[in-house]
């Protein structure tokens, strides 16, 4: 699919799909479920005053994010002439179509497709009205653009990694694939100054820059996390625990749950290693490998954390866009599974959230699907990736001196 033949008809599914969102989120129509705009009008608002103050929300345990997140929280001041949650979705939108043109445009090319740009155009309306209620549109557009100018640029990758890094930490994650070298040093190098330049101004320009640490540390079991299906099947026979709303999120609280959050940050600790694993052996880095080792990193940690938010899978649907904009990467199966996870996620949060407090049989396997959905989805990812960058011969140089690429491994 190249890039000129699939562009307006991208562009026209996006404008429709999005013009309803709007509709959804301003409740012109009303869907069932709980409201999830309720955080921005409630919660986001909320923060925008403390912060219009001149201090980060020191005292309340739900403010987990890095400093950066600040000017996501205020961003709705840009359009004064808007109510605070009206000017949050617009941005949301803005930033929505900042993704889909920064895909469209490095689809360009033969050895580009704009299959990256279609994975976005059905990803963001698969999770619903979440995707402009929230602020990660905002982070992963960010993370996609890192990725994108990363190609030709490593210092603007890195510049790019650290600001996305303190508005939600994840997008550091964008730096595990640069080639070996000169690439890796100009990139890591400037990510560093950049994040601790930054990080100083915060502290420097409002006090509690630092406080989500605390916050976030204190977390338990979420229950839409894959930790949390143990309790859910717990439940049928008599587990004697409950769900509370706990450092702003529903969480299994009761017996064991320590032992499960423990073990779930053992799986992220694994997740790291095999990840540094990965990074030392690997000797063959191709133009999608930045893109592919961001894409498999953020599987690894989301579907290993404490806490899986509904949110939490723009990320992946704006990473796997990104691989499949470059004709080499092998990622699709694994992106069409987080397509297919984001779908279902939709169906539990908010559609289904009720089934899945209380545990009952929709509730249970809506989460075994999702989840399971994620599993396979990391599993497939990083083997791919370690196939194409560990186990693949390196590429050879032919008598004319140039280096000769072999096939990808079947």
């Amino acid at each position: 699919m190249t890039g000129s033949s699939s562009a307006r008809p991208a562009f026209v599914v996006w404008a429709l799909s999005r013009a309803l969102m709007l509709l959804c989120v301003i409740k012109v129509i009303t869907l069932p479920g709980p409201d999830v705009t309720s955080d921005v009008s409630v919660i986001y608002h909320g923060w925008y005053d403390v912060l219009s103050s001149g201090s980060y929300p020191q005292s309340d345990v739900t403010w987990q994010y890095p400093p950066l997140a600040a000017l996501a929280i205020l961003s709705p001041a840009l359009l004064p002439f808007l109510d605070y949650a009206s000017a949050f979705f617009v941005l949301a939108f803005l930033c929505d179509a900042l993704v889909l043109g920064l895909l469209l445009y490095a689809g360009r090319g033969a050895a580009r497709r704009t299959a990256g740009a279609w994975v976005w155009v059905a990803g963001v309306p698969l999770l619903g009205t979440t995707a402009y209620a929230r602020y990660d549109v905002m982070v992963t557009a960010v993370a996609v653009a890192a990725l994108l100018a990363g190609v030709r640029h490593p210092k603007v990758l890195g510049a790019l990694a650290a600001f996305g890094a303190l508005l939600k930490v994840w997008p550091a994650l964008v730096l595990a694939g640069t080639a070996r070298g000169r690439q890796t040093r100009l990139a890591w190098a400037t990510a560093a100054g950049v994040a601790v330049v930054l990080l100083v101004v915060c502290a420097v320009a409002a006090p509690g820059a630092l406080a989500f640490l605390g916050f976030q540390r204190d977390r338990g079991t979420e229950v839409e996390s894959l930790g949390a299906l143990v309790f859910h099947v717990a439940r049928q026979f008599g587990w004697q625990g409950r769900v509370e709303l706990h450092y702003g999120s529903l969480e299994f609280l009761g017996p064991h749950v320590p032992l499960v959050s423990t073990l779930a940050l053992g799986l992220s600790v694994l997740a790291f290693g095999w990840l540094l694993v990965w990074r030392l052996k690997a000797r063959t880095f191709g133009v999608s490998t930045p893109a592919d080792a961001a894409f498999t990193a953020v599987l690894l940690f989301t579907t290993t954390s404490r806490v899986i938010s509904p949110q939490y899978m723009l990320w992946l649907v704006g990473l796997a866009a990104v691989c499949l904009v470059f004709r080499e990467s092998r990622m699709a199966l694994p992106a069409c599974l987080v397509l297919v996870a984001t779908g279902v996620t939709q169906l539990e949060f908010p559609l289904g959230f009720v089934h899945v407090v209380t545990s009952d049989a929709t509730g249970v396997l809506l989460m075994f699907v999702r989840n399971g959905l994620l599993v396979a989805a990391t599993l497939i990812a990083g083997g791919r990736l370690w196939r194409d960058t560990v186990t693949r011969p390196a590429p050879e140089v032919s008598q004319a001196g140039r280096a000769r690429t072999p096939a990808s491994a079947p």
